[in-house]
């Protein structure tokens, strides 16, 4: 009976390693290299703080006394947005099956319409919106047009990925139907990811209306053109009431684009 016993105690696995110490003191290593590196002192963070709180109390008293033209700038900043969205749509639309490998016509269009969206991927929106501004001049088209094919090269490839995981069973249905390409894949393909590709949508519909009003930043209109001309006029009480109207639209439009992916979920 002792033998079963022990031999049932001796087979029993290894207590698992528990890594919280380990991390705990990475944690505290890298807090100490950060220090230490930066040369960080108890005196120099005291200041940095008041100097914060000193320059942040300035934005207390938000100015509201032009809230139609800040209003008016606010939709020219959702237009760009809306648009650069709809251009990133149309053009992923396009795209995405040329850069699907199950759908493209041959390995040739696939290797380059891949790469082409990898250029636009690689491109920050900014760089593209100061390149725009420069050809174009100021206002929201070179912001809409940065906006749309920074983030066309996304939209496209989340459409490509989403085609290639379509199960082949479903476009050999089609397909024995005497279908062509084309109704293979608007019959087959673009209605087995609706649902994703309209979440993807909602997620770059949200993500241009933050990058618009940074854009505004190098001239491309908009409520962020305005929000850098007060900030380097140093009129705090304007730069604060832009900065709200913003913030309030975001949180609003983010509810609101979640809203809407759980209900396509």
């Amino acid at each position: 009976m002792s033998m079963k016993l022990s031999a049932a105690v001796a087979a029993l696995p290894p207590r698992p390693f528990n890594p919280i110490p380990a991390v705990i003191a990475g944690v505290f290593l890298i807090g100490a290299l950060f220090v230490l590196h930066l040369e960080l002192s108890v005196e120099s963070l005291e200041y940095a703080l008041q100097d914060i709180a000193e320059y942040f109390s300035r934005y207390g008293q938000p100015d509201f006394s032009d809230l139609p033209h800040y209003l008016y700038l606010l939709l020219q900043t959702l237009a760009t947005a809306l648009w650069g969205s709809a251009i990133a749509f149309v053009g992923g639309f396009v795209l995405a099956p040329l850069a699907a490998r199950n759908l493209t016509p041959n390995r040739f269009c696939f290797n380059l319409v891949r790469e082409f969206l990898s250029v636009l991927r690689a491109t920050p929106d900014l760089l593209l919106a100061l390149f725009f501004v420069a050809a174009i001049g100021l206002g929201p088209l070179p912001g809409t047009l940065a906006l749309g094919l920074h983030t066309m090269g996304f939209l496209a490839k989340f459409m490509a990925e989403g085609l290639e995981r379509v199960p082949a069973g479903t476009y050999e249905g089609v397909r024995a139907t005497g279908a062509g390409p084309m109704q293979v894949l608007f019959y087959a393909g673009w209605p087995s990811i609706s649902r994703e590709t309209v979440g993807y949508a909602l997620y770059i519909l949200d993500r241009n209306v933050r990058m618009s009003s940074v854009l505004g930043l190098v001239g491309a209109g908009g409520i962020g053109q305005a929000l850098y001309d007060a900030l380097r006029l140093f009129q705090y009480g304007r730069s604060a009431a832009l900065i709200v109207i913003l913030l309030v639209t975001i949180v609003a439009i983010d509810a609101l684009s979640g809203w809407a992916r759980q209900r396509l979920a």
